[in-house]
C-alpha cells in the first residue's frame, strides 16, 4: 500500500526561494481580487474608460491630424503653383537674343531662394533632363543654401520627370550636415519649368517645413492624454466613493454576521438614515433578534433535554441494581423451574443486559454533552487493540457466519485514550458483523495503518451499505439504517453517535462511505501526537475497487 506522505515544511526563519514568494504574491493577489467587489468595480470601470477615452482620442487625433496635414499640403501645392507660374512669367519675358539660361537661372534661383526666405519654404532645382531614359540631372544642382539635394526623394523626381504636371510627397528637410533619415518632418512639391530659346527643362522642388503643424499635434497630443488621465482619476474617485458608500454597509453587515456565527448572538447594525440601506440594516437586525429568539429556546430545550437524560439515567442506576441483583438469582435459578419460568427468567435476563447497555450509553452521551468527558492519554499500538477489538468479536461473528480478516500494515503507535479508542473499534466491528452479507461475501476486513503524523483504522463490511444520503445521517443519535428490522437484533442507535464524540475528542476524524448492496466502509483516523492538527489520512475512505 502507498503511504502519501506530508509536503516537506521549511524550518522557521529560513526565507521562501524566489519562485514561491511570487507564487505566494500572486495568490494573495488573487485572494484580495476575488474577494474585493470595489477593486474589480474601480479597475472595471477604469479599464472601459480608458478603452473608451483612447479611442475617442486617437480618432480625435487622427482627424485633427489629417485636417493639419491635408491643409498643409493644399497650401503648399497652392503655394508651389503660384511660385512656378511666377518663374514661368519672368523666363518667357525674357528676350531669346540675349537670354543666357546660366544667368537667368542664377536670378530665377535667388528670387525663389528669397520668396522661400520670406513665405517659409525651401528650393531645390535640379535640371536639365537630357532624356525620359536618364532622368538623373546633366548639370550641377542649385539648392537654398544649407540644405542638402537628397531632402527630395528619388520616387517623386522620377514622378516629376515623368509627367508635366505638379506632385508632391512627404520627406525630411535635411542641412548638408545632417545623415539621411533625419532632419525636419516637411511637404515637397515638384514640377517642371522649360527655359526659353532650348535652353532646357529644369524641375523646381518646394520644401515646407511641417514643423508648426507637429508642434500643434504634440501640443493637442498632450491636451488629449492629460485631459484622459485626469477624467481618468476623476472617474475612479467618483466611483471609490460610491462604492465605498454601497459596500461599506455591506461590509458591516458581513462582520455583524461573523460575529454572530462565532457566538455573539447580541450584535447589530447600526442604522443611519432611511434609505434602502438603512431599511437592510434594519431587515438585518430583525432577523438577527429572530434567531436570537430560537437559539435561545433551542438552547433551553437542549439544555433541559440533558438535563432530563442524565437525571433519569442516574435515577435508573439505583433501582437498575436492584432488579439486576433479582434477575441475576432468578437466572441462576431456572433450572429448577418449570420450562415456562425458566425461559421467562432468560429473556428478562437478556433484556436486562440492554437495559444496562442502553443506560451505559446514556450516561457517556450526557457526559458528552455536559463537556465533562476527558482523555487518558498513553502511547498505544492501534493494531494491538484491533486484534483484541476481533478476538473478543470473534463468538459473535462465528455464530453468524462471518469471517474476520486483519491487514495490518506494520505497527499503528498513537497518543490516545485505549480504552475510548477500543469501544470506537468494537462499535464499527460489531456493526459491520451486524450488516454483513452472510448469504454471499461474509467477510469483515479491518485495516491498520500509520506514516509519520497519523494512525488509521478502517472496518469494510459487504453488506447492504447505505443509499444516497444515508452517509450524513449514520452518525445521528438512534438513527438505525432499517427502521423495519426486529429490536432484537443490533445496538441501541447510541454506538456510532458515541464513536464519532470519541473520535473528535481525540482530535480525529471517523468518517463512512457506504453504496447500495456493496457494503459499508467506516474510517478512524487520529493524530499520533495528541493535539496535532490532521491533514491527511493513510488509508483511504473509498475502498480501492470502488476508486475506479
Amino acid at each position: 500500500m502507498t503511504v502519501p506522505m506530508a509536503a516537506p515544511r521549511l524550518p522557521e526563519g529560513v526565507p521562501l526561494p524566489t519562485p514561491a514568494r511570487v507564487r505566494r504574491g500572486v495568490g494573495r493577489l488573487f485572494s484580495f481580487w476575488r474577494r474585493s467587489i470595489r477593486t474589480r468595480v474601480m479597475v472595471a470601470i477604469v479599464v472601459l474608460g480608458t478603452i473608451i477615452a483612447g479611442s475617442a482620442g486617437l480618432l480625435l487625433m487622427h482627424q485633427i491630424s489629417d485636417g493639419l496635414v491635408q491643409s498643409k499640403v493644399s497650401a503648399a501645392v497652392s503655394e508651389a503653383t503660384s511660385e512656378t507660374a511666377t518663374a514661368t512669367e519672368r523666363l518667357d519675358s525674357a528676350g531669346s537674343g540675349d537670354f543666357n539660361p546660366s544667368t537667368q537661372l542664377s536670378q530665377l534661383v535667388e528670387s525663389l531662394v528669397s520668396r522661400g526666405e520670406s513665405r517659409g519654404f525651401k528650393v531645390v532645382v535640379l535640371g536639365p533632363v537630357q532624356s525620359s531614359s536618364d532622368p538623373s540631372p546633366a548639370t550641377g544642382t542649385r539648392t537654398t543654401p544649407g540644405i542638402a539635394a537628397g531632402s527630395v526623394p528619388v520616387r517623386l523626381r522620377r514622378v516629376v520627370d515623368r509627367s508635366a504636371g505638379i506632385a508632391w510627397t512627404y520627406t525630411r528637410i535635411r542641412t548638408l550636415t545632417e545623415a539621411p533619415g533625419t532632419g525636419t518632418p516637411a511637404v515637397v512639391v515638384g514640377t517642371r519649368v522649360v527655359l526659353p530659346a532650348d535652353g532646357g527643362t529644369y524641375t523646381l522642388y518646394y520644401l515646407f517645413d511641417m514643423r508648426q503643424e507637429q508642434g500643434t499635434l504634440n501640443l493637442v497630443r498632450r491636451s488629449l492624454l492629460t485631459s484622459g488621465v485626469l477624467l481618468l482619476l476623476l472617474t475612479a474617485g467618483v466611483v471609490f466613493l460610491v462604492t465605498r458608500q454601497v459596500i461599506r454597509p455591506v461590509r458591516l453587515a458581513r462582520r455583524v454576521a461573523e460575529r454572530i456565527a462565532s457566538g455573539r448572538i447580541e450584535e447589530r447594525m447600526h442604522v443611519h438614515g432611511e434609505d434602502d440601506i438603512a431599511r437592510l440594516a434594519i431587515s438585518f437586525n430583525q432577523m438577527a433578534e429572530a434567531l436570537q429568539r430560537q437559539i435561545r429556546q433551542l438552547v433551553e430545550l437542549s439544555r433541559v433535554q440533558r438535563q432530563f437524560v442524565s437525571d433519569v439515567s442516574h435515577e435508573l442506576r439505583t433501582p437498575l441494581t436492584t432488579v439486576r441483583m433479582a434477575g441475576d438469582v432468578l437466572h441462576d435459578s431456572r433450572a429448577s423451574f418449570d420450562p415456562v419460568a425458566g425461559r421467562a427468567a432468560e429473556l428478562l435476563q437478556n433484556e436486562l443486559d440492554r437495559f444496562e447497555h442502553l443506560l451505559a450509553d446514556l450516561l457517556e452521551i450526557s457526559r458528552f454533552d455536559a463537556g465533562a468527558a476527558g482523555l487518558e492519554l498513553a502511547e498505544v499500538n492501534l493494531a494491538d487493540v484491533v486484534h483484541r477489538v476481533v478476538e473478543q468479536a470473534g463468538v459473535v461473528a462465528r455464530g453468524r457466519g462471518v469471517a474476520l480478516v486483519i491487514e495490518a500494515h506494520g505497527p499503528a503507535v498513537a497518543e490516545v485514550d485505549e480504552r475510548r479508542i477500543e469501544r470506537v473499534l468494537r462499535n464499527l466491528v460489531v456493526n459491520a458483523i451486524d450488516h454483513a452479507n452472510v448469504q454471499g461475501d461474509a467477510r469483515v476486513v479491518v485495516t491498520v495503518a500509520a506514516d509519520a503524523h497519523a494512525a488509521a483504522v478502517t472496518v469494510r463490511d459487504f453488506g447492504v451499505g447505505l443509499r444516497p444520503g444515508q452517509s450524513a445521517m449514520v452518525f445521528n443519535r438512534f438513527w438505525r439504517g432499517d427502521p423495519a428490522r426486529a429490536r432484537s437484533t443490533g445496538g441501541t442507535g447510541l454506538g456510532l453517535a458515541i464513536s464519532l464524540e470519541d473520535a473528535q475528542l481525540h482530535g480525529g476524524w471517523l468518517q463512512v462511505w457506504g453504496a447500495t448492496d456493496e457494503g459499508a466502509q467506516f474510517r478512524l483516523t487520529v493524530p499520533r501526537r495528541a493535539g496535532d492538527p490532521l491533514a491527511h489520512s493513510p488509508l483511504a475512505l473509498v475502498p480501492t475497487e470502488q476508486e475506479s
